[in-house]
């Protein structure tokens, strides 16, 4: 599969109704009428009685079941997904071979009610991700009835993470990041964990060209409570997929680009034939590691008196507002000296920072701006 032609072709199959962060049922229904009714299908309710769907493409002899939103606000695979079923419909020859050899079931949205709130959780506050054993929610259900039906050969578990990871100890930020669940305790190299593994290793050859050094590995602790690691345990090769952070895109529009690239590459390589041959360099990928602020005020005084230079370290809250997500810069950390780096930094070199004329800054505040010697600067993404 060649990223080049990816790349070029992506314009042409971005799907102009789903756009930012927020994505809905509402949304993806607008774009229902792009396919035919028979690959469609309402496959359950969840708590709130909004429909959750599917969509089935391909006919060959390969299964692979995929799923995003289980986490309610983490859109950005979703919006990736309906760019690869634009690129299916239309019968590119990139595609070719993977809808002739795979049939692929694909639920956008799992968690309906947790989209519409966008919040990590459903409307009963539990988080599906921690659900595969008690199978306690209908969305749960859903899923597992799917799988059980089904009974795919692979899995993907499209997720988006937060802007905080970095690509090792290092200020690489992790723009995705991947993982072969762990299926045991003792977190064996099992040979459904290994052809995993080496998909995530063609997945990181291919996207190294166009995200260097910016591709993490989560770590495998085991919990069998977690959805991935339960159908790792059922001997199904299962692959976490994470959308992050890319250079002030906090609408996650390049990630989308990203994520629709290796959700692509995954098909490929598994239509092509992979095996556990290579996963070794799935070990390549360095692990993720929480190195990141959105901003970092550096070298700092709190006021004319304070000799001491301080680091302000800020993080975004997602808020969702009248339908949109704005994002409130809090302090997060007051420290002499910050190790972490932020995706924007600001050297005070030694001023007082104020955010307004007579406020004192502390940890959780919101903070829209902050003055430096008269000068207002924004912190809005």
């Amino acid at each position: 599969m060649n990223l080049e032609l990816l790349n070029a072709v992506f314009a042409s199959v971005k799907t102009p109704e789903l756009l930012g962060r927020y994505i809905t049922n509402s949304h993806i229904e607008k774009c229902f009428n792009k396919f035919p009714e028979s690959i469609i299908s309402r496959i359950g309710i969840s708590v709130e009685e909004r429909p959750i769907y599917s969509l089935k493409f391909g006919n060959g002899p390969i299964k692979i079941l995929l799923w995003s939103q289980m986490h309610g606000n983490e859109s950005t695979s979703t919006k990736a997904l309906f760019d690869c079923f634009n690129l299916f419909k239309n019968g590119s020859k990139i595609t070719e071979h993977i809808l002739n050899k795979c049939t692929l079931v694909v639920i956008p949205i799992l968690n309906p009610d947790g989209a519409e709130r966008y919040t990590r959780i459903n409307a009963n506050l539990i988080d599906l991700n921690r659900d595969a054993q008690d199978l306690s929610q209908p969305e749960s259900k859903v899923l597992r009835e799917v799988y059980n039906n089904f009974k795919p050969d692979f899995c993907f578990n499209l997720h988006g993470q937060r802007t905080i990871f970095s690509a090792g100890e290092t200020n690489n930020v992790a723009t995705l990041s991947f993982l072969s669940p762990a299926q045991d305790k003792e977190r064996l190299l099992t040979p459904n964990r290994k052809v995993a593994m080496a998909i995530i290793g063609e997945l990181n050859a291919m996207l190294q060209n166009e995200i260097p050094n910016n591709i993490g590995r989560y770590d495998d602790g085991f919990n069998l409570n977690c959805v991935g690691d339960t159908f790792q345990n059922f001997g199904v090769p299962t692959l976490l997929y994470e959308a992050g952070h890319f250079a002030n895109d906090y609408d996650r529009e390049e990630v989308r680009r990203l994520m629709f690239i290796a959700i692509l590459k995954g098909l490929d390589s598994i239509s092509k034939g992979v095996t556990e041959v290579n996963y070794k360099a799935y070990f390549d990928i360095p692990e993720n590691e929480k190195c990141f602020y959105d901003i970092i005020i550096r070298n700092a005084k709190l006021n004319e008196s304070d000799s001491n230079l301080v680091d302000i370290a800020i993080q975004y809250d997602e808020v969702l507002i009248d339908g949109e997500i704005q994002f409130t810069p809090k302090i997060s950390e007051i420290s002499k000296s910050n190790s972490k780096f932020g995706h924007k930094e600001i050297n005070a070199n030694g001023r007082i920072l104020q955010m307004t004329e007579n406020s004192v800054l502390n940890l959780g505040n919101e903070i829209d701006f902050v003055m430096l010697n008269n000068e207002r600067i924004s912190l809005k993404p």
